[in-house]
């Protein structure tokens, strides 16, 4: 068999992959060729995400979270008006949940401002006119720029663009598995021969960077994101997103309120540790890696006090009575009855550095040669992407 020529691979047609290829296409590069070890683009995270576009309060100012995101979340509202996709701009609260939390909150205040975030600090009354069911403790966050999309529908737009190009080529079910030499792919599908090449495999991002001798201290750790629905015949609603103080030791969001561009309203996500990359169900997904996984987090569990943290209360949120008891920490009406079930859930591929057993809080960007390595692609990769993938093509294209 004849082995595949591509001036310019990446690994993952994730909305990582896929934003640099267009940025590529927008900077005059051709002959990309993009795999994607799934039938379709998006079928992990890219596609089971929230849908929330983020608005750069969460992230430290020096940090690349922080310098992509309020920029990402405008170049995507762009990107879903030009191509006429769903957009609900519905902005969204983060609610203290008692005194303790009121100087956490005040430092999301001064991160977010920092980063150019537009914010305000408002009352208990003001909250009432926006999210009538909101509760919180004297003051609340409100950020207007988060806003809410349908990630698949994007994902599906930007593969369809860009195949229209006629260069860039998505080769669909066709999964790394090899390196020769240092300019050849050995994939379930053949051989690629390549020029230069993009690893943006998402929850594999690390194993595809090891096939390359790089970034041999960091090992990715998966989350469980589990989601439930408002059923909808509860007597109130929620208009745009309600969002609790979060732990910023850690780079979870807490289980929140989100109205979906189709007017479903979820809540969640969880953070539980999984047992698996593509571990979505109880059992589905555990594979071989599996042991490892559990091992790796039974050490951590013993080193990482915020890592142990999430593993003691997480896992409880499988129970409904406990992600009840969570849920309902942000509103002043919420019963049990309120909440069904939903086939939503995520995962959410955790960095860490083994050397010093810390979970990576930014995204990572290593070069090696002509290999440039997106790790750590986590929330808000999505929000972010479209200006992440025009920063990397500026500087190392």
């Amino acid at each position: 068999m004849k082995a595949e020529q591509a001036d310019i691979l990446i690994i993952g047609a994730g909305i990582i992959g896929l934003t640099l290829a267009r940025e590529l296409v927008r900077g005059g590069h051709g002959e990309i060729l993009v795999i994607e070890k799934e039938s379709e683009p998006g079928s992990h995270a890219s596609g089971r995400n929230s849908g929330v576009l983020h608005a750069g309060i969460y992230y430290a100012p020096d940090s690349l979270k922080a310098g992509s995101c309020l920029n990402g979340n405008r170049l995507m509202k762009e990107y879903c008006r030009e191509q006429g996709l769903p957009l609900q701009e519905n902005g969204k609260v983060i609610v203290a949940r008692n005194d303790a939390e009121l100087p956490v909150l005040d430092e999301l205040f001064r991160r977010a401002t920092s980063n150019g975030a537009r914010v305000e600090m408002i009352d208990e009354q003001q909250l009432s006119l926006i999210e009538p069911n909101a509760r919180t403790v004297g003051r609340a966050l409100l950020s207007h720029d988060t806003a809410v999309v349908d990630p698949k529908a994007i994902m599906k737009s930007l593969a369809k663009e860009l195949e229209a190009t006629g260069r860039v080529r998505i080769l669909r079910d066709c999964k790394m598995t090899g390196l020769k030499g240092s300019t050849t792919a050995v994939t379930t599908r053949g051989e690629i021969v390549f020029r230069r090449v993009i690893n943006a495999a998402g929850a594999y991002c690390d194993r595809v960077a090891a096939l390359f001798g790089v970034g041999k201290q960091y090992r990715l750790i998966p989350f469980k994101g589990l989601y439930r629905l408002l059923r909808p015949q509860t007597p109130w609603t929620v208009h745009g997103n309600i969002y609790p103080v979060p732990d910023i030791r850690n780079p979870f969001l807490g289980v929140h309120f989100t109205r979906s561009v189709g007017g479903d309203v979820y809540l969640g996500p969880t953070a539980i540790p999984a047992f698996g990359r593509e571990n979505y169900g109880l059992f589905s997904g555990i594979d071989s890696d599996a042991f490892r996984i559990a091992l790796e987090d039974a050490e951590l569990f013993c080193v990482n006090p915020q890592f142990r943290s999430v593993a003691l209360t997480e896992p409880k949120k499988y129970f409904p009575s406990y992600f009840f008891h969570d849920a309902a920490k942000l509103v002043k009406q919420l019963s049990p009855g309120d909440i069904a079930p939903s086939a939503k859930v995520g995962i959410r591929p955790q960095l860490v550095n083994w050397e010093t057993k810390q979970l990576v809080m930014d995204f990572m960007v290593l070069t090696d040669g002509d290999a440039l390595h997106v790790l750590n692609p986590i929330s808000p990769a999505f929000t972010s992407s479209m200006d992440l993938a025009r920063k990397m093509v500026a500087e190392h294209f």
